[in-house]
């Protein structure tokens, strides 16, 4: 199975396949683009390309990409940090990001329980990067926008 940073879709699995003729070109032993089409779906774990392009999208929009640098809010604290992971949830709709902060952030707004200091966090966002869970004054968890 391949690696890759963007969230799996015909469009990544087509890119993929692209690189992989360039790859065999190079190397003397050159492949027709369907067959690195239906190499690169086996590679995914699809029985053939036919398969995976019914099972992926077309394209998918994400917030942010692993690896990316980010700024935002965490539970109203302002943060700068980098993406470690970004995963698509079944709905298609959120993402589950982790993030870690340049510095810790104090999550604690009492001052009776002393700082609570964080330095990476997983939340949930939307593809504008706002977290649908808030706080009890209404603030989304997360907001996050790339820098």
């Amino acid at each position: 199975m391949t690696f890759s940073l963007d969230t799996l879709s015909t469009a990544t699995l087509k890119a993929e396949a692209k690189a992989l003729r360039a790859e065999r070109t190079l190397t003397g032993t050159p492949i027709a683009h369907g067959a690195a089409l239906e190499e690169v779906a086996r590679r995914h774990g699809y029985r053939d390309w036919n398969t995976a392009a019914a099972a992926v999208p077309e394209r998918v929009a994400t917030p942010v990409q692993v690896g990316q640098r980010v700024s935002g809010t965490y539970l109203s604290q302002p943060f700068v940090g980098l993406v470690i992971g970004v995963q698509l949830l079944a709905d298609m709709a959120h993402y589950e990001v982790t993030v870690k902060f340049d510095h810790p952030v104090n999550v604690s707004k009492s001052e009776l329980m002393g700082p609570i200091w964080r330095q990476r966090v997983r939340a949930t966002v939307d593809l504008r990067g706002v977290s649908s869970a808030r706080t009890s004054d209404g603030e989304p968890h997360m907001r996050i926008r790339r820098v």
